[in-house]
């Protein structure tokens, strides 16, 4: 299809037959007298006593709890940049379709005018009683990170940003089955990261927790390799500064086993490519132009397997794996924050899918005749019907396991301060016990007076 037909079929799907891609429906009927009673007036109020006793049961009584507020304010839109927040609603109200589609989630998009963090932040907070979760979406780094953060904090209800953390999970599901293909492990594979954004970040937070070693990670930005002689970086930059005589791009790559790309097109040649240890896995995930064509780079190396965030290739990292899932887990746990152990769990189980045999519907779904874990695909399909509930279950299962500090397993911190507190104790019962032997000492070389009569 040429950009003239695409530009053409894309602006008439989502202005006809009505604008947009997203309505409100109801979910109970409204046809009678009675019908009328119960959903609003006077019947309506007894809901609204009983949540007001019981915060609680607002998920029983409202939509609350299959509801996502998909919320932005536009500063990275797509490959597109900052636009504003109004030209970032086709963006949301898609969001809200995949939502839908995949998962049965209830999506509000919100575009929010907000100059600050800190405006953005006050706006969400204000609003989050209205949702079960909280999906953060095309909102541009570093301001992305400290968002979040304050969110997960402030807020009892999930907050996931789906540029950090859903690229993360599909990247490292994709990565680890990639490796494995390729007979290599990702504890000792040396990797190269171009893009130091939301997405290049926390996917390589993301890895590291799996087991990557961050000695044998390099990451490029637009000013070359992060190396610690730079004074330019900031703090999520400086966790991956590296003591490093590289500089660029082509000297990071050459000896690499893994390339991910999440910056922009054509960054990336076949002598890059070429450069990189054997059996490399390429994944140049920028779009809609790749860091270099799947063409190209197969050009340059036979042994080497591609991916990229395009469907008309195989191995397409495509988020619409992991959010819609994660959230579906997330919200049927009830679970107050998605947490790392949660996002590890969705890795495994679009990792473990992915090396099963393929179900026909899923062959039928992209006409195909054959379909199976290898070089060409290394994620499963959209639209394979086992995503919604393998997923979602694994999420929900790590959602409700405590942390090892909560089982009576003590962190490294906790141990220390446990540490402290029994030598303090020893120390205290040794003065105490040598205070006793003095006095005791004492008491038999002073004799004892007798009383005079």
């Amino acid at each position: 299809m040429s950009q003239a037909d695409l530009k053409k079929k894309a602006l008439a799907y989502h202005r006809l037959p009505k604008p947009g891609k997203l309505s409100v429906e109801s979910s109970k009927p409204c046809s009678t007298q009675e019908d009328l009673s119960l959903a609003y007036t006077p019947g309506v109020a007894q809901p609204v006593l009983e949540i007001a006793r019981n915060p609680k049961t607002a998920y029983d009584y409202t939509n609350k709890g299959n509801l996502v507020a998909v919320i932005t304010d536009g500063t990275a839109i797509l490959g597109l940049g900052n636009l504003g927040p109004l030209a970032a609603k086709p963006v949301m109200e898609g969001k809200g379709v995949l939502f839908k589609q995949f998962a049965g989630i209830d999506v509000y998009d919100i575009e929010v005018n907000a100059k600050t963090p800190q405006e953005f932040i006050k706006v969400v907070e204000a609003i989050a009683p209205t949702f079960g979760g909280i999906n953060l979406e095309d909102i541009a780094a570093p301001h992305c990170f400290e968002i979040e953060a304050a969110l997960k904090k402030s807020l009892d209800i999930p907050v996931f940003h789906d540029d950090q953390h859903g690229t993360a999970v599909i990247i490292c599901a994709g990565l680890i089955n990639a490796l494995q293909v390729q007979g290599k492990t990702l504890e000792a594979a040396k990797i190269v990261c171009l893009g130091a954004g939301a997405a290049g970040i926390a996917s390589l937070n993301l890895l590291v927790a799996m087991g990557a070693k961050k000695s044998n990670i390099l990451l490029v930005d637009s000013k070359g390799v992060v190396h610690k002689g730079r004074s330019d970086l900031n703090s999520f930059k400086k966790a991956y500064a590296r003591q490093t005589q590289l500089r660029t791009l082509a000297d990071a790559m050459t000896g690499a086993d893994a390339f991910i790309g999440v910056s922009g097109a054509n960054l990336v040649s076949p002598a890059m490519v070429k450069s990189m240890a054997a059996k490399p896995v390429v994944f140049a995930l920028a779009n809609p132009n790749p860091e270099i064509l799947p063409e190209k780079a197969k050009a340059a190396r036979s042994d080497l397997i591609m991916a990229t965030g395009r469907s008309d290739y195989p191995n397409q990292v495509n988020n619409v794996l992991g959010f819609p899932f994660i959230f579906r887990g997330a919200l049927d746990a009830r679970a107050k924050q998605i947490t790392e152990a949660m996002l590890i769990a969705a890795v495994h189980a679009l990792a473990g899918l992915a090396r099963e045999r393929v179900p026909a519907t899923v062959l039928k779904a992209y006409k195909l005749t054959q379909l199976k874990f290898g070089p060409d695909y290394i994620l499963p399909k959209p639209f394979d019907p086992r995503l919604a509930q393998r997923v979602p279950q694994a999420v929900a299962k790590a959602a409700t396991v405590k942390p090892k500090n909560a089982t009576g397993k003590t962190t490294r911190a906790k141990k220390a301060a446990v540490k402290k507190v029994a030598m303090k104790k020893t120390v205290t019962k040794k003065t105490t016990a040598k205070k006793t032997t003095a006095k005791k000492a004492v008491a038999k070389k002073t004799p004892v007076p007798t009383r005079r009569r």
